[in-house]
C-alpha cells in the first residue's frame, strides 16, 4: 500500500475519507471509533458499516542511472467496519471497529542493481487495528469519547535476494515480524449553536517493535543462511493532536475543515533491523544495520463539503494536504510516504430506511521526489501517485 499522510490515510469509512478528512467535528457513523469517538453519540440506534477501497497506483516508480520501473504491485484492496448502539439507559452509544490504519511499500521485480544482476526488491508494511470504545452526551452541547485500541503491524521485504557479492554485499530475505500493541483515543465535540460543532482529538504515540521474524541471507558460494530471530524496530504510529469545525448554513449544505498535528519526529527516527540465531555455525553470529529516517511532524489540513441533494442522495467533496514528512536524503521508492495532495468527490445513496450505500474517488496527486542515494546514485528518483475507489454500505436500524 502507497502512504497517503506519512503512512496513515486521510480518512476511514467513506464519509471521512470522502470529505477529505475533515471528519473530526462531524464524525457521525461508526468510523468516528477511527476520527473522533465522541462522535458515536450521534448514532441514536444500532449502525453497521462495512467498506471496502481498491487502490490503483499510477505513477510509482523508481528512476536511476539503470532503471526506469513502475512498482508491480499495481493494485491493493482494504477493508473495515464497526457497529455501535445507544445504551438504553445511559446517554451513551458503545461500538467496535476493525480498521485498516495504514502502511507503505511496494514491488519491484526486476531491478538493475549496482552490482550487474537483475533482481527483485520489496517491502511490504501494513497496519491494522481493532477499536472498542464509547461515547457519552454530557449535555446538550457537549459530548466526549474514548477508545482502547489493538493494533497489529507486519512487514515482509526482500532485497537483492539472488545476488551476492563477497565481502561486499549479501541479498536477503525477511518474512513473520510482526507485533501487537495497545493504543488509545479520545476525542470532544462541542456544539455551539444549531449550525456551528468543534471537535478535538488526540491519539497517543504507539510503538511498534517488529518481532519474531525470519530471514535468509545469500553469502554467495558459502550458502544460504537461515536467521531464526529477525527484529525490525523504529517504526511507531505517531501522536496526533486534531481540531475541526464544522459549519451548517442550511438543512442542505454540511462545511467541514481539520487540522492534523503528526509528531512524525518521535515515531520514525532510526529503523534497526537484527539478524541473530544462524542455522550455520560459521555464519556471523548477529548482523545488525542502521536506517536513520528522521521523519519530520507533519501538519494535515482537510476542506470537507456535504451537499443533500435530495431526500435520498448526499454529494461529498473533499481536499487534504500536508507536507511530505521524509527528508529527502532517506526518501525510497519502496517506502514511498511523499503523497502531499488529495481530492475526493463521492455521494451517499439511500436504498430505504434502513440501507444507505457510499461510494467515490480518491485522487493522490502525483509527487516527485529527487535524491542521491548511496545504492542507486546520486539524481535517484521516487515517484509515487494513483487513485482510491472507495465503497461503504451502511445499515442503521
Amino acid at each position: 500500500m502507497r502512504a497517503t499522510n506519512g503512512i496513515l490515510l486521510i480518512g476511514y469509512g467513506a464519509e471521512s475519507t470522502l470529505m477529505g478528512g475533515a471528519d473530526t467535528a462531524v464524525a457521525q457513523d461508526t468510523s468516528a471509533l477511527n476520527t473522533n469517538p465522541a462522535g458515536l453519540v450521534q448514532i441514536k440506534s444500532k449502525q453497521f458499516d462495512a467498506y471496502g477501497s481498491v487502490l490503483r497506483t499510477t505513477h510509482l516508480e523508481q528512476v536511476d542511472a539503470r532503471n526506469d520501473q513502475h512498482a508491480d504491485n499495481r493494485y491493493t484492496l482494504l477493508a473495515g467496519g464497526g457497529y455501535a448502539q445507544a445504551l438504553e439507559d445511559l446517554p451513551c452509544t458503545a461500538g467496535i471497529g476493525f480498521f485498516t490504519q495504514g502502511g507503505a511499500g511496494a514491488v519491484f521485480k526486476h531491478i538493475n542493481t549496482p552490482f550487474g544482476t537483475n533482481d527483485e526488491m520489496y517491502s511490504l508494511f501494513g497496519i491494522a487495528k481493532i477499536t472498542p470504545g464509547m461515547a457519552c452526551q454530557v449535555n446538550d452541547r457537549l459530548s466526549v469519547g474514548a477508545v482502547l485500541s489493538i493494533n497489529y503491524a507486519s512487514i515482509k521485504q526482500g532485497f537483492f535476494y539472488n545476488t551476492s557479492v563477497p565481502n561486499v554485499f549479501s541479498g536477503f530475505k525477511n518474512k513473520g515480524a510482526d507485533t501487537i500493541r495497545p493504543g488509545f483515543k479520545v476525542g470532544v465535540q462541542y456544539r455551539l449553536d444549531e449550525q456551528w460543532t468543534l471537535g478535538f482529538s488526540y491519539t497517543e504515540k504507539t510503538e511498534l517493535p517488529l518481532t519474531g521474524g525470519t530471514s535468509l541471507v545469500n553469502n554467495g558460494a558459502s550458502g544460504v543462511v537461515r536467521y531464526r530471530d529477525l527484529s525490525i524496530k523504529g517504526f511507531a504510529l505517531p501522536r496526533e493532536v486534531a481540531i475541526g469545525a464544522a459549519f451548517k448554513p442550511d438543512d442542505r449544505w454540511l462545511l467541514s475543515a481539520k487540522i492534523n498535528w503528526i509528531q512524525w519526529s518521535d515515531a520514525i527516527k532510526d529503523v534497526t533491523t537484527t539478524w541473530q540465531d544462524p542455522d550455520n555455525p560459521s555464519a556471523a553470529s548477529q548482523l545488525r544495520t542502521v536506517n536513520p529516517q528522521n521523519w519530520h511532524d507533519q501538519l494535515v489540513y482537510a476542506l470537507g463539503a456535504a451537499y443533500r441533494y435530495d431526500d435520498k442522495t448526499t454529494l461529498y467533496a473533499g481536499y487534504n494536504y500536508g507536507k511530505n514528512p521524509v527528508p529527502r536524503q532517506n526518501s525510497s521508492a519502496l517506502l514511498a510516504a511523499t503523497l502531499e495532495q488529495h481530492i475526493t468527490l463521492g455521494m451517499a445513496r439511500k436504498l430505504d430506511a434502513n440501507w444507505k450505500i457510499t461510494s467515490g474517488i480518491e485522487w493522490l496527486l502525483p509527487k516527485d521526489v529527487t535524491y542521491n542515494s548511496n545504492v542507486f546514485g546520486q539524481n535517484t528518483e521516487a515517484n509515487n501517485g494513483g487513485f482510491f475507489l472507495h465503497m461503504m454500505l451502511s445499515k442503521q436500524w
